[in-house]
């Protein structure tokens, strides 16, 4: 018998296995599929963007239709005003200041009526005065002051404005509980129908 049968084995270094066995693929939260991956970024962002305008909508979503009137009003009024040294027809002009009168007595018949609503027009928010800027209509009439077409822009402008006007007008007459703004708005949609008619009609001569 061999004598070196009988002796043992060297021992197996495990340590140096371990070092030497194929390490299993890490795991990682990330998706190797790019359309995987892709459409996580999709969905996150959606997530994002109604987040976002939730938010949004929570900050600007609370004006009340007659608080928005209040702001259409005073918007108007400040185009109403802004015109009266560029209009050069004596009908436009007249038709003008026909619309200064109706305007300033419905501001004055629904500020106390909307302070009952807690309405105060002299401090609107924001959010109802951003809603109802004009700062694009005064900027369409500058140019066409620049452009020698005022009257025209301008009587095609007004119809517009009152026409958006008599819709929020009517919507509110029709759904308030309030006996006396619904006598005064009643008032005022038979005078700016009539108004917003005639600026539609208006026709210059060139």
């Amino acid at each position: 018998m061999n004598p070196e049968n009988n002796q043992p084995s060297p021992a197996i270094n495990t340590d140096y296995l371990n070092q030497i066995a194929p390490k299993p693929p890490k795991k990682t939260l990330i998706p190797k599929s790019k359309p995987v991956l892709v459409g996580i970024i999709g969905v996150v962002f959606l997530i994002l963007i109604t987040v976002t305008g939730l938010l949004f909508g929570m900050a600007g979503g609370n004006v009340s239709d007659t608080e928005r009137l209040a702001a259409r009003l005073q918007a108007t009024q400040s185009i109403v005003d802004s015109a009266k040294p560029n209009i050069k027809d004596t009908q436009l002009r007249e038709l003008n200041s026909a619309l200064d009168t109706y305007l300033t007595n419905t501001n004055r018949d629904l500020t106390p009526i909307l302070a009952k609503h807690n309405i105060k027009v002299n401090s609107l928010s924001k959010s109802a005065l951003k809603a109802e800027s004009n700062a694009n209509v005064l900027a369409t009439l500058e140019e066409a002051r620049l452009n020698a077409i005022y009257d025209r822009i301008y009587a095609s402008e007004m119809a517009h404005q009152l026409d958006d006007t008599l819709v929020l007008m009517l919507k509110i007459e029709k759904s308030t509980s309030d006996s006396s703004m619904r006598t005064v708005l009643k008032t005022a949609i038979q005078s700016f129908q009539t108004t917003q008619k005639q600026f539609a009609d208006f026709n210059t001569s060139d």
